[in-house]
């Protein structure tokens, strides 16, 4: 037969390329994506299920395992998981039919089955199945909705109930949702929603039913598998991934791409010109050969597109109005690889939808405190024969990742940690990035230069293949991995045909296994590596390529890391110890990322800062991590590292370096950035370095590249060493406007901080004492260059002196009558005002004189700010009458007078001096 592939079908053509961009660059099997492949040990010890007859379903709940054993069989037998080394069965209970298909639900506790009995399906709900399978023999069968445990609530305790939902169609598919334990249903062109309900009989007895309050109808697609979580409803036919969201009325009623009733049907769409109709005579005889549509993915509103008509049924007893909206579409064409075609061969399966939780507040549940869960992001995941899908449906619809299988798979199952793929004779595990996914979803600032996590986009890898022959279906429940092995018949032929060398006596003197338990099949238990050991691993792992200088290395730390932030988003982690040690690994793993990118030279380079950063290490524990044996000075530090010391140091912090790892500092930006050396010599960290050596070094760097700044840091460490006549010849170097530039640029030469307080360096001192005005000067350009707040300068400048009281230095009116000529800004005016007022009538009232010279006349002050009045003649001969001694009190009353004359006095002092004594 030849093949055709032909435009015909029900969306617009989207063709999927291969590194097309982020959604499909991984998207195909021949894409040319390289999977990392690692012989790690995510899987630990197995254990045998004690199964009688050959397993044909079989799923877990909490911690039981339930199996449906033989075909025709009407019987689930329980087996205890993960309580002791020995599977250990727990009992069994009786089903009304041949069950077709089996699912548990953790909330609500409850098991939900499709059966078969003369040759009708029903669908049935097993509530309190647990009593039955310790030993009680009480069953009670009652229908959706009718509640018998009222008459008899003491006997209702010890009893299994068998809920009936009456279908009008076969169900074909179902799927419990984690969060609530509601029903999703899946029927031919139709879904229909059993919501979960808790009925409270008494005081000590509340029992469970189901209440049918939703029912969508659909058009051109049967759903093959459903999956079901938190409002979220993903479709699978043979080909076709359809997920939408459904909405309560109240909350959908202004949002974009959403459908009330009915979505866009093919009419619509073919009017429109969106769907490409072939016509049926063109088409060829089926019988030789095969339509293949092209392959489409349509994401958020796009994906109205798909041409599958919805309409809403509301069946619950109260009248809402729900509503859905379309996530997304996607269909895929055959694979076509193969000689012999079949869509059993080629078609989807594993469809799943993954929760991932943020941790509430405390509440109480069947007597123990647990904290409630509450959900952060959504995934889907579903898979071809040969490639997996993996799914941001939360927040942003996205393709996080796409796993190549090496074989043919069988099925999949997605954790929080791990996909579990089986094939014919391979149990592989690859690693997810849902965490990474979700993690951002809780932060949407997590990339920053505080905090990082490795991107979601991340390559994945295959940890393990583990050999198991004849593997048929897998199940997960927490840490375990359950898989059932059938081997065929040449595989046991085989087995059973033994080696001649092996022949002897002894063998012949084995007890024979009995007929039931012959090895045609088995069901594993196999427990999974807990997240530290698997971590550990992974670390030892990577010390094979740390020396290499490739991503390889910052690859398998970067899934390290990846695994601890899951491990800590697991909800069932409530140890306080577990979650110390988890804690303590992901510090680690965090400060060994920071390491490599320290080290290798890699784009990312700048992470080094915000993984060192949440390892919590001090940036003398950092120093000491780093490589000291390159022979090469020049490059022994790479850009990550100088990255990260740049940064720590440009910061205020606390830690004080001691004299040797302040000499190392320098000592590292003398070879690298030799230009940072002045900024690097004002840190606070470094305040115990050398002022000799310092001096050293700056000199050098002159030589190379001169500049205020450098020349500024060699006059104040000049004045650390004692040397006031090499400060001053420093200071001469430059004219007074380009050192204030200077300042500006390294503001750290006028203030320090040491344990959190800011205070004046020796260099300020120093020109308080000298030069007055040119300090004033480099202060106002502080300010005015956003360096330093108004209250800031205020204080800066009273520590300037010694004096005790609240009295106001002269350098500090100094600074206001400066600020006051260059300011425009109405509030700060209006405060520089009552300020200037307030003090001169304070020393007037006080008869204080100035403790030092005044910068500013009363005539510098009128002619350089508009902000003054003209003083009055008569002003001016009388204080010309006062003692010499007075003169400078007289000088305070001149700028009083002309301040309370300037135009805007009644418009600024006066408010602003009536709200302040208000107040």
């Amino acid at each position: 037969a030849s093949f055709q592939r032909t435009g015909a079908g029900r969306c617009p053509v989207r063709k999927l390329h291969a590194g097309s961009g982020p959604r499909s660059g991984r998207g195909g099997r021949r894409a040319g994506v390289m999977v990392q492949l690692y012989n790690l040990h995510p899987f630990g010890s197995q254990q045998v299920v004690p199964c009688k007859q050959p397993p044909e379903l079989f799923c877990c709940g909490r911690d039981a395992l339930l199996v449906v054993c033989a075909p025709g069989a009407c019987r689930v037998e329980v087996f205890a998981v993960g309580r002791s080394e020995v599977c250990e069965p727990l009992g069994a209970f009786n089903t009304l039919g041949r069950v077709l298909r089996m699912a548990y639900s953790e909330a609500g506790d409850y098991v939900v089955t499709i059966e078969e009995k003369n040759k009708t399906i029903f669908l049935r709900a097993y509530v309190n199945w647990r009593c039955l399978s310790t030993g009680s023999s009480r069953v009670c069968v009652r229908m959706l909705g009718h509640n018998p445990h009222a008459s008899n609530p003491e006997a209702s305790k010890e009893q299994m109930s068998i809920i009936e939902m009456p279908l009008s169609d076969p169900p074909l598919c179902f799927s419990c949702c984690p969060l609530k334990g509601d029903l999703l249903v899946g029927c031919k062109n139709k879904l229909v929603l059993f919501c979960l309900k808790q009925l409270v009989v008494s005081q000590d007895l509340t029992v469970l039913d189901f209440e049918r309050s939703l029912i969508l109808h659909t058009q051109n697609i049967t759903p093959v598998e459903v999956a079901f979580c938190a409002g979220y409803v993903a479709i699978t036919a043979e080909l076709e991934v359809l997920i939408l969201k459904l909405e309560p009325s109240e909350k959908a009623g202004d949002g974009t791409g959403q459908r009330h009733c009915e979505s866009t049907g093919p009419e619509e769409l073919a009017n429109e010109g969106a769907l490409e109709e072939a016509d049926p005579s063109q088409q060829p005889d089926c019988d030789d050969f095969v339509v293949c549509q092209q392959p489409v993915e349509l994401l958020g509103e796009e994906s109205e597109l798909c041409g599958i008509p919805i309409s809403v049924e509301s069946t619950g007893l109260v009248g809402e109005n729900p509503h859905f909206q379309y996530i997304l579409y996607r269909r895929f064409t055959p694979d076509l690889s193969s000689y012999v075609f079949s869509f059993e061969e080629s078609r989807l399966h594993s469809l799943q939808l993954l929760p991932m939780y943020e941790m509430g507040s405390s509440v109480k549940a069947e007597g123990r405190e647990t904290a409630k869960r509450e959900l952060l992001s959504l995934f889907c995941f579903f898979s071809l024969p040969h490639v997996g899908y993996l799914y941001a449906i939360g927040n942003l619809v996205e393709l996080i990742s796409t796993y190549q299988y090496s074989e043919k798979s069988q099925q999949a199952v997605l954790t929080p940690q791990f996909l579990h793929v089986i094939t014919s004779n391979n149990l592989q595990c690859f690693t997810v990035r849902c965490s990474a996914a979700a993690a951002r979803d809780e932060d949407p600032y997590i990339d920053t230069t505080l905090k990082a996590c490795p991107p979601a986009q991340l390559d994945v890898c295959t940890l393990r293949m583990q050999l198991f022959i004849g593997l048929r279906a897998i199940s997960h429940f927490k840490n375990h991995v359950i898989v059932l092995t059938k081997a065929d018949t040449e595989d046991l032929t085989e087995k059973k045909k033994p080696s001649r060398r092996f022949l002897s006596r002894k063998a012949d003197n084995q007890p024979k296994v009995p007929p039931e338990s012959e090895p045609g099949w088995n069901l594993y238990i196999v427990k999974t590596a807990s997240a530290l050991q698997l971590y550990r691993e992974m670390v030892e792992y990577s010390k094979i390529n740390e020396n290499a200088r490739t991503e390889s290395c910052i690859h398998l730390l970067s899934e390290a890391h990846l695994l601890i932030r899951t491990a800590l988003m697991d909800p069932n982690v409530n140890e306080m110890e577990e979650k110390e040690d988890l804690f303590a690994a992901f510090r680690e793993s965090c400060a060994l990322l920071g390491d490599c990118y320290s080290r290798f030279d890699t784009k990312d380079f700048h992470l080094t800062l915000p993984y060192y950063k949440m390892s919590g290490l001090s940036m003398a524990e950092v120093l000491k991590r780093v490589d000291l044996t390159s022979e090469n000075e020049a490059h022994k530090y790479g850009k990550g590292f100088i990255f990260y010391l740049q940064h720590v140091l440009y910061e205020d912090t606390n830690e004080e370096l001691s004299e040797d790892m302040a000499a190392k500092v320098l000592q590292i930006f003398y070879l690298a950035e030799p230009n940072q050396m002045p900024h690097i010599i004002c840190s606070p960290c470094t305040q115990n370095v050398c002022p000799k050596m310092a001096l050293e070094y700056l000199e050098k760097v002159e030589m190379v590249v001169p500049s205020v700044v450098v020349t500024l840091c060699k006059a104040s460490l000049a004045l650390k060493m004692g040397d006031q006549d090499r400060c001053q010849k420093e200071l001469d170097s430059y004219a007074e406007m380009i050192q204030v530039c200077g300042f500006i640029v390294e503001p750290r030469l006028l203030r320090q901080q040491s344990k959190g307080q800011t205070s004046p360096t020796k260099l300020a001192v120093h020109l308080r004492e000298t030069r007055p005005g040119f300090l004033v000067a480099s202060i106002l350009a502080l300010h005015e260059n956003s360096k330093m707040e108004l209250e800031e300068a205020d204080s800066y400048i009273k520590m300037l002196f010694t004096k005790d009281g609240d009295g106001v230095p002269q350098l500090l009116v100094d600074f206001w009558e400066a600020l006051l000529v260059t300011c425009f800004q109405e509030d700060v005016v209006q405060e520089l005002h009552f300020k200037l007022a307030s003090q001169y009538i304070r020393r007037l009232c006080r008869k204080e004189l100035p403790d030092t010279k005044p910068l500013k006349t009363t005539e510098d002050l009128i002619n350089s700010c508009i902000h003054y009045g003209l003083i009055f003649p008569w002003v001016s001969f009388m204080m010309s009458l006062a003692p010499p001694s007075e003169q400078n009190s007289c000088e305070d009353l001149s700028k009083l007078q002309v301040g309370l004359l300037s135009s805007i006095f009644f418009s600024v002092v006066y408010p602003f001096s009536y709200r302040r004594n208000r107040g």
